[in-house]
């Protein structure tokens, strides 16, 4: 059974970025009738708070994008602890005394060199007279991965066929001289122990997909297949910041952004398939790695915007109806309301304004138009008013006076409302309370 997972760090707040990739593994496993883990990664506890991790759960939640299973990588500390044990057994996990300020020297006195900044393993070249001296000056190893010599190669399900040269590759740290295990070892042993089959992540995780490739053989375990998608950029090609659309997914719904817009697009942009307004179910049935591309894909804050009202748009009284309530738009009036204003909002936070508006409104000074709007109000029809009043109304107005188009209808919705724009009268106006 295909299980995929989204292993977020909860060091902060998601933004699309990290949704694109959330989303992707949970259409891939809908697709397949699989599971759906979220993973944390709190491994870093100095960083890791559960507000963050809180945050998360609640932005998938208001996505739609229910998991099948939790683990946190905090609670499995123990299980890093054996597989480190098993690589110091088979010889591929040694320690190295290392400074940030040795390996830094080393990695310029190799460009000078024209040479490859990778890891030269003078750790490994140390006897043990010299690793004692190094622990005699208070020094504590950090622990490197041996890479084998062999070239990786895997089929990349979005990218095709890679092969990395592990020649290229310094050997990674898997444990910090602290003791706290890094990403690398930590992720392979969650994926390996917890049944992983699918792995969609960002292009920037090629490299370090060889490297976690060697580190499931050296364990004993069968790689999953990994898809590498595109990464995200603003709308002027430059990596995606915080100025041009890495807003979290908090500020997104504090801003009025549609779940389904936010999914929508996110679920289609980069790939062959058109952005359009549709559901999870539907995406999940077409959803297709090859056909996503490898180049970056821009971001951009004002499409997601125009997609999202269109979402409003489309939503009928019965899905807005709870987010109506809490506005204060319920009653008798409330589905009728809705169906007047929904084609003119962008954000359902906007119809409060408009029922305000039907409640009390504040018709505008009529200006040089002030004869006009006497002389039509003269002929107002009286109350009860119906979805044919605006109509038989302004009928009566135009052959009184001769006014017809802007000229006409301006005055009057303005006269009734206070706004230059809006609704359809003939829809807006029987829920009119005054005049």
């Amino acid at each position: 059974m295909t299980l995929t997972r989204f292993a977020p760090s909860p060091t902060g707040l998601l933004h699309a970025g990290n949704l694109r990739t959330a989303l992707m593994n949970w259409l891939l496993a809908r697709r397949d009738g699989g599971g759906f883990l979220l993973r944390l990664d709190d491994t870093d506890a100095a960083r890791s708070e559960a507000r963050f991790a809180d945050a998360i759960r609640a932005d998938l939640r208001w996505l739609g994008l229910g998991w099948d299973r939790e683990a946190a990588q905090s609670d499995r500390l123990d299980r890093y602890a054996l597989a480190a044990d098993r690589l110091r057994a088979a010889g591929r996990l040694y320690p190295a005394w290392d400074t940030p300020e040795e390996l830094e020297f080393r990695r310029r006195v190799q460009r000078s060199r024209g040479l490859p900044p990778v890891y030269d393993r003078a750790a490994l070249k140390l006897d043990e007279a010299g690793r004692a001296a190094l622990g005699a000056e208070g020094r504590r190893p950090h622990w490197r991965f041996l890479l084998a010599p062999e070239a990786v190669e895997w089929v990349d399900g979005v990218l095709g066929p890679q092969r990395v040269d592990p020649a290229s590759l310094s050997d990674p740290v898997l444990i910090r001289e602290d003791g706290t295990v890094l990403y690398t070892l930590a992720s392979v042993v969650d994926d390996a122990e917890l049944g992983v089959t699918d792995v969609v992540r960002g292009a920037d995780h090629v490299t370090n997909t060889a490297v976690q490739i060697q580190l499931f053989g050296a364990l004993g375990a069968a790689a999953p297949r990994f898809a590498h998608h595109s990464l995200l950029t603003g709308p002027g090609g430059a990596g995606l910041s915080k100025r041009d659309g890495a807003a979290s997914l908090a500020e997104m719904r504090a801003e009025g952004i549609e779940p389904q817009a936010l999914v929508s697009l996110l679920a289609r942009l980069g790939s062959s398939r058109d952005v359009a307004l549709t559901t999870l179910a539907e995406e999940a049935a077409g959803f297709d790695l090859a056909a996503f591309g490898a180049a970056p894909v821009a971001f951009d804050p004002e499409q997601l915007r125009r997609l999202s009202a269109q979402a409003v748009r489309a939503t009928d009284f019965a899905g807005a109806a709870p987010r109506l309530a809490a506005l204060g738009i319920e009653g008798p009036k409330a589905a009728a309301f809705w169906e007047a204003v929904r084609p003119n909002l962008d954000r359902v936070s906007d119809a409060a304004g408009w029922w305000a508006l039907i409640h009390d409104p504040q018709p505008a000074d009529a200006g040089e138009d002030a004869d006009f709007v006497a002389q039509a109000m003269a002929l107002l029809p009286p109350r009860p008013w119906g979805p044919e009043t605006w109509g038989a109304w302004t009928g009566a107005v135009k052959a009184a006076t001769g006014r017809k188009g802007r000229a006409l209808y301006m005055p009057l919705r303005r006269a009734l409302t206070g706004r230059d724009h809006g609704p359809d009268m003939a829809a807006l106006m029987p829920l009119l309370e005054k005049p």
